[in-house]
């Protein structure tokens, strides 16, 4: 690896050349079979034809032009967001941090328009929104934090999934104008909340005049078998934030709003150099028009399913194996001990996996799989893990 490159990752000793579909090929001509996805951003995989040909002809057209312009572009993307979504408004940037940065500043617009000098927004524990000081404030992993205090402030912390922990917050703060929560926590091991979760949150937040913003830059773009995680429920949130899939790889990210949320900014309020150019947004219309086109979302929910099942009917009972949990195309395999290794030991087998929460193997394939590759992709992976368990 080049030392021209700042060591902000732990680079595994491969680069790859090319992508198709669900299958990386790397400089030496091996091919892998990815079950991450470039961590849920390539949900129609690599080099999709509709995505390829919309950039190609974009990018022949207009790359860019600032936002002190109209962008049609950017238009018609807001527009279906919105029709998908049920939200009002869209901004665009270039990252799901970014989006999160957005939707903080909403909140604490929203704050100071009643009055509240000093807000606060609720977070949860072992969440994850970012690397920006603001995010990264709000992120509830240690890990991220240290070494970049002082932290931003505002922000209060309670457990993922527990509702009683937020009535308290309620019932004892009067400065909270807001919860920023995951519907599905990623990074944090993927862990899926009890039914109703969302709507206890909504129900709070309406009684108390707080926004519910949902985090869905790893679990929106029908990653879980819904468009957004909050569609599996009755919960509309009053913030949302996407990235990652919403461009195929492209960077572009997005924070929408409805009701009296997506009044807040004004010119001068916000803005990105970058955010919604027409090339990003032209991929992100091809990403739109394909999930619908071809029943993807649908498609991920059958898809999780069977790569559950059979994972399940390797692992399930295995001592070493605590819980195998998933929604979608969005999979987690929980083990008793910490597992990093086993990231070096898929690729050397030929797969692409990811270890979070030191004992998470998470799973985020692309929404086209085929099911041969889903079955190929979970004995793979029932194989290694097995021996991996039985070596200690």
């Amino acid at each position: 690896m080049s030392d021209a490159l700042m060591h902000t990752y732990q680079r595994l000793p491969v680069t790859f050349a090319q992508g198709e579909g669900a299958w990386l090929t790397d400089t030496d001509g091996r091919r892998y079979l990815d079950a991450l996805g470039g961590i849920a951003v390539c949900g129609l995989g690599h080099a999709h034809p509709a995505v390829t040909a919309a950039v190609r002809e974009q990018a022949g057209r207009l790359v860019h032009v600032s936002n002190l312009y109209g962008i049609a572009e950017q238009e018609q993307l807001g527009e279906r967001l919105c029709q998908l979504s049920g939200m009002d408004r869209v901004f665009f940037g270039n990252s799901g941090a970014e989006a999160n940065e957005a939707a903080i500043k909403l909140a604490r617009l929203y704050a100071h328009g009643r009055g509240i000098d000093k807000p606060a927004i609720v977070v949860m524990e072992n969440s994850f929104h970012g690397r920006t000081l603001a995010t990264l404030s709000a992120t509830g992993n240690r890990k991220v934090q240290a070494g970049f205090e002082p932290l931003v402030q505002g922000f209060v912390r309670v457990p993922f999934n527990d509702l009683d922990a937020l009535r308290a917050v309620a019932d004892n703060r009067s400065d909270v104008v807001a919860v920023l929560v995951e519907p599905i926590q990623g990074e944090g091991g993927i862990r899926i909340p009890h039914p109703g979760y969302l709507e206890g949150i909504r129900e709070i937040c309406d009684q108390q005049g707080w926004l519910m913003m949902l985090d869905e830059i790893q679990t929106g773009m029908g990653r879980t078998g819904r468009y957004f995680a909050f569609q599996h429920g009755d919960a509309v949130p009053d913030v949302m934030t996407l990235a990652k899939a919403l461009g195929n790889g492209l960077p572009i990210g997005a924070c929408l709003a409805r009701g009296a949320a997506a009044d807040l900014f004004a010119p001068g309020n916000h803005g990105s150099t970058f955010g919604g150019n027409p090339l990003a947004c032209r991929a992100g219309l091809a990403v739109c028009e394909t999930l619908e086109s071809d029943g993807l979302c649908e498609r991920a929910a059958q898809l999780g399913e069977r790569l559950l099942a059979r994972l399940r009917n390797g692992l399930e009972g295995l001592e070493g194996v605590t819980e195998i949990r998933g929604r979608g195309l969005m999979i987690g395999i929980e083990l008793d001990r910490p597992c990093a290794e086993l990231v070096t030991t898929a690729l050397e087998a030929g797969l692409l996996i990811n270890v979070t929460a030191d004992q998470v193997v998470r799973l985020l394939p692309p929404l086209v799989l085929s099911d041969q590759e889903a079955d190929e992709l979970a004995d793979r992976l029932n194989g290694l893990i097995q021996a991996f368990l039985a070596r200690d």
